[in-house]
Order: C-alpha cells, then structure tokens, then sequence
C-alpha cells in the first residue's frame, strides 16, 4: 500500500506556491481532490500521485475519435456499421 501524506505535504510536492491548509480542506470536503482524501482523525490522508480536478470542467475522460453512422443508406448497412463500431460506452 502506498505512503499517505497529509494534505500539506501533498501540496508541496504538487504546487511551487502551495494553497493555504484552509484551501486544501474546502477541496477536500468539496470533492476537488481525485481519488478522494480520506478523514483519519482530524486530518486529511491522500496518496501521492492524487490529483486536482476543476469542477468547471465537467467532462473529465479522454475524447475519443468516433465514427458517425452513415446517414443514407438501407438498414442492413446500417447495423453493419454499428456491429464494426463495437459496443456503447457511456
């Protein structure tokens, strides 16, 4: 298992100018931090390699290059294309 640090030493390994100790609480209880800090006693323990995540950003995955099915065209050639495409992610 890997070391956890409290949320001060995390953010001097992560930031050149770390926010204060209050900032880095409100992230913590806001959900602002990914994988989530968890609440040993009073103080907040995350592993190293967690990260920030902008809640203004609201899609947080990889955009993927996806292929539109064809617009004419009869049904049979239709399903063929979304047989090839693979299944749905959502």
């Amino acid at each position: 298992m890997a070391k956890l640090l409290d949320l001060q030493e995390w953010a001097a390994l992560v930031y050149s100018q770390p926010p204060s100790l209050s900032t880095l609480r409100r992230w913590a209880r806001e959900g602002r931090i990914y994988p989530c800090p968890e609440l040993h006693g009073k103080k907040y323990q995350l592993v190293a390699d967690a990260i920030y995540v902008d809640p203004r950003k609201s899609k947080m995955v990889r955009k993927t290059t996806s292929v539109s099915p064809p617009k004419k065209g009869s049904l049979v050639e239709k399903l063929k294309h979304v047989e090839q495409a693979g299944p749905l992610q959502r």
